[in-house]
């Protein structure tokens, strides 16, 4: 039965061993991965945030990833599909002593393809500088996903350690996007809502979406007010497999023990770091899991997540909660539990697992 490792940021006084860094300390003592780096390149993946978010993983407790490898004699570098924000997060060579790098490279074009055949989902192109490290510590900050309800380690890889290409893919599983010019104000949210530089209005006022660079992530459908974009299907079910597909063709290129994955469960919001805006939190903060298995630790961190616990002002105003069995569920009327169930499926790992505290 694989073991999941907790530490709560409860704390009973005013000792700093006794507040989550001090745990989280404490936490990757215990968690045994030091042990596999010692000469060896890590790859320290994480998502660096967008725009004005703040709500991403503090740089203290990266630094104590980064400070825990090279201790163990590991040579880590940061990487994300893109760090062009880092900096703006406090995420720097200066500060963790080591690259901070786009994972396929400065152009976007360094990967391995890796075939697939899913419903029209064919390319994994895992990127060049997560294929070539030796470990991966999957550092994943816990939050709510338009597309999946959940993300956590595996939206982290499979959205992360890719290309644009392999992305739209994945996303293109749920459908692709239709323009209703009668409903459309030209207000231009879904210009400013798209990460990619991949939409524009033409001259005579018709929308118009540049492919090459879209990566349907539907930055513009949530965007519209006026709910003039919409997808022409909704297989979310289709984007849940695809993303444990591809999760799985990443975590081949390791060897087993290779990968340890930490979600951070703090700051919790409704909206995936990659929009580049943060909001109030969900939930109240939790603390942080650890587990060698990435099925019993996205387990945990969903089991961990209480619908009794809302705070209200993590939703938007007006926003109608959904019929559902989790409260992501019924914040995004998409079951996250079936990615959960596809990784399984798929032998990664299971969801029968020990919770062992870090105190």
């Amino acid at each position: 039965m694989p073991q999941v490792l907790y530490s709560s940021v409860k704390y009973s006084g005013y000792d700093p061993a006794g507040t989550l860094p001090g745990k989280f300390g404490r936490l990757l003592a215990a968690a045994g991965f030091a042990e596999r780096v010692k000469g060896r390149s890590v790859a320290v993946k994480m998502h660096v945030g967008r725009g004005v978010g703040y709500t991403t993983i503090s740089p203290l407790f990266v630094k104590m990833v980064t400070d825990r490898v090279k201790e163990a004699g590991g040579r880590p570098f940061i990487t994300d599909q893109t760090v062009e924000d880092a900096k703006t997060r406090g995420y720097s060579e200066s500060l963790f002593g080591c690259p901070v790098l786009d994972c396929c490279g400065l152009l976007g074009k360094y990967y391995y393809e890796k075939r697939v055949d899913y419903k029209g989902f064919t390319h994994v192109d895992v990127a060049g500088y997560i294929h070539d490290a030796e470990v991966m510590v999957n550092l994943s900050h816990v939050k709510g996903h338009g597309a999946c309800g959940y993300g956590g380690a595996c939206k982290n890889i499979a959205m992360g350690c890719v290309t644009d290409r392999t992305r739209r893919e994945i996303h293109g599983l749920e459908g692709g996007l239709v323009w209703d010019k009668n409903k459309c104000t030209r207000c231009n949210a879904c210009i400013t809502g798209c990460n990619h530089n991949a939409n524009k209005f033409t001259e005579s006022g018709e929308y118009d979406v540049f492919y090459h660079n879209c990566t349907l992530c539907q930055h513009c459908v949530k965007a519209c007010p006026a709910q003039a974009i919409t997808l022409d299907s909704d297989c979310y079910e289709d984007f849940q497999t695809g993303m444990a597909l591809c999760t799985k063709e990443v975590l081949g290129t390791f060897a087993p023990g290779d990968v340890y994955h930490i979600n951070f469960l703090t700051n919790i919001t409704f909206l995936c770091d990659c929009w580049g805006i943060s909001t109030p939190a969900l939930v109240p903060d939790i603390g942080i899991m650890a587990s060698h298995d990435i099925v019993a630790l996205e387990s945990a961190c969903l089991g961990a997540i209480k619908e009794e616990n809302l705070l209200k002002d993590g939703l938007p105003q007006g926003h109608v909660m959904q019929p559902g069995t989790h409260l992501l569920e019924k914040i995004h009327a998409k079951n996250p539990y079936i990615q959960i169930g596809k990784l399984q499926g798929m032998g990664l790992g299971s969801d029968d697992y020990t919770l062992c505290e870090i105190e």
